[in-house]
């Protein structure tokens, strides 16, 4: 049995989108599913406990990151990431190369792989597809990425089009280099920024090499929406049927539905809990900034709709008053309920899909969630 298999339950007949299971060497999940984000092995100032109050059924952690800190054979050590952070569900690893090409200002990216600087001290470091195995495979993640060039938004296509080949070359070689394929799954990464005909030669190239999921990248890096979704429309339906789709670093509530409509199953974004530590929640009526004055004797839940542990049990002025006073438990509720949001959100998309009525739903939703045209770039 693979590491990964993906299993169909129901296709909306409204929309298209689709209800799955994935299944992983720690356990299944159900998708469209959000996968809250653990940089560093720990979703911030979220504990194990409370991600599974919530029912978070995987997460994401980074590559490189904890190459870096504590480094993957501390992680090894221990007995791997699930036993060194106390979390017994599936969790997914990224490659390391968004990173290396986000944080870092020097770099030179070379056909064995890129050198570049730790963004911490200055270090001179390389990163390959072999060495972004070799980490992974010490990590003991369910589900792996390969390592890719992550180009900039725009690019140029003479550029992207020597991008998407090297990726590529790149992930022939990930899969060359995995040591534990019975136990981890690794996914390729379809770049080709917005050229269609770069993403079909993307595709083709990582289909052939029969990878157990598949990842689009290149995305949400500062394009407008309308781009995005025009990408997946033509993007997503040349990757196989049987197998996982995941869109990198997308978190916002409009792009989860829009994109589970376009045949996504897979989302992980840092947003939910980034903006959760600015004082910003997500609520069913849209945004709400708890830090502004206005809420300093408002009593009411963060949302009225919302059955979560910060809104059962604390008002917009205390929770004010913390992220005011900077306070880490205000911190924290406004992250935990954050995530819970996007959860309870894909739990609705799932019973949308499964009733037939998602493209109803996003309706619904995009109403009450005050979006339009005019202000997305709120969302």
């Amino acid at each position: 049995m693979a590491a990964i298999e993906y299993e169909l339950i129901k296709t909306c007949q409204q929309s298209g989108a689709r209800l799955g299971k994935i299944h992983t060497p720690h356990g299944s999940i159900e998708t469209p599913i959000f996968m809250p984000v653990g940089t560093l092995a720990t979703v911030k100032t979220i504990s194990p406990d409370e991600l599974n109050d919530m029912a978070a059924q995987i997460i994401l952690s980074n590559t490189y990151h904890l190459w870096l800190r504590p480094g993957e054979d501390i992680i090894h050590e221990a007995g791997g990431l699930h036993t060194f952070m106390n979390w017994d569900k599936p969790i997914l690893t990224d490659s390391g190369g968004f990173q290396v090409f986000s944080l870092s200002k020097l770099r030179d990216i070379q056909e064995e792989g890129v050198h570049f600087r730790n963004h911490i001290s200055g270090e001179k470091l390389f990163l390959s597809p072999e060495k972004a195995m070799a980490i992974q495979n010490a990590l003991g993640s369910d589900i792996m990425m390969a390592f890719d060039e992550c180009p900039p938004y725009p690019a140029e296509e003479s550029y992207m089009k020597a991008s998407v080949e090297r990726t590529s070359r790149w992930a022939e070689r990930c899969l060359e280099a995995h040591g534990r394929p019975d136990e981890q799954g690794l996914f390729g990464i379809v770049q080709g920024g917005e050229y269609e005909s770069l993403r079909k030669q993307s595709a083709q190239d990582l289909v052939s090499l029969d990878f157990p999921g598949y990842a689009v990248g290149g995305l949400s890096v500062g394009e407008p929406k309308t781009v995005m979704n025009e990408v997946l429309e033509f993007t997503t339906p040349m990757l196989p049927s049987n197998k996982p789709r995941y869109l990198m670093g997308v978190g916002s509530a409009d792009s989860l539905i829009d994109g589970a409509i376009r045949g996504i199953d897979m989302f992980d974004c840092v947003l939910p809990t980034r903006i959760g530590r600015n004082g910003t929640c997500m609520t069913s009526s849209g945004r709400l900034v708890v830090r502004n004055a206005k809420y300093a004797r408002d009593f009411r839940p963060i949302d009225e709709e919302c059955d979560c542990y910060t809104c059962k049990n604390y008002s917009r002025a205390y929770i004010r008053h913390l992220v005011k006073c900077n306070e880490t438990f205000g911190f924290r509720l406004t992250s935990y309920h954050n995530l819970y949001f996007l959860l309870k959100l894909m739990e609705n998309v799932r019973e949308a899909i499964q009733n037939d009525r998602l493209l109803d739903y996003r309706e619904e939703f995009f109403e009450q969630y005050g979006f339009n045209k005019e202000n997305a770039k709120n969302f």
